[in-house]
């Protein structure tokens, strides 16, 4: 019995491979990063809204096509939409890959939510940063959310506080 275990064991998927450390990241590590990758947010966010708009266009005139039994369907044009749509989706798919190739986590790509992940006080939190912030200023626990963040500099402030 013992050596149909072993068996078990050393026979694993190809496929899969172990899973490799989180990287962690200082605060000034993450602020680099963060620069780097904000081009690359930006252009996914407007392929994912541009991506939007197409399905949008393109789920129309399906519907149209199904509910009138048959219209003239404008092949050239939807060859056309279709050839967008799969750049767009390259696009954002390349953009999206840079960002979680630096090891980086997109928690929102609505409103371009990133978080780094950190040791703060021996603890494992997220800096985390939302596109048209300056600079990472906060940091939440893993099991937090956006909700949970705090200053990572109490003298760091955020909008609408006043400073006594």
């Amino acid at each position: 019995m013992a050596d149909n275990e072993e068996d078990d064991e050393e026979e694993q998927d190809p496929d899969e491979q172990p899973e490799e450390p989180q990287r962690l990241f200082t605060l000034t590590e993450a602020e680099r990063t963060r620069r780097e990758l904000e081009p690359f947010l930006i252009e996914a966010i407007s392929a994912r809204k541009k991506l939007s708009v197409l399905e949008n266009e393109l789920n129309a005139v399906s519907t149209r096509i199904l509910m009138m039994g048959g219209i003239l369907v404008p092949y050239a044009k939807l060859a056309e939409k279709r050839a967008e749509q799969q750049t767009l989706a390259s696009l954002m798919k390349s953009n999206l890959e840079k960002i979680l190739s630096t090891g980086c986590v997109i928690k929102d790509l609505d409103i371009g939510l990133l978080d780094f992940p950190a040791i703060i006080d021996n603890q494992e939190v997220y800096l985390c940063w939302k596109l048209g912030e300056d600079r990472i200023r906060y940091y939440h626990r893993q099991d937090e959310g956006y909700r949970g963040r705090k200053p990572i500099d109490p003298r760091d402030l955020g909008p609408g506080d006043i400073v006594q």
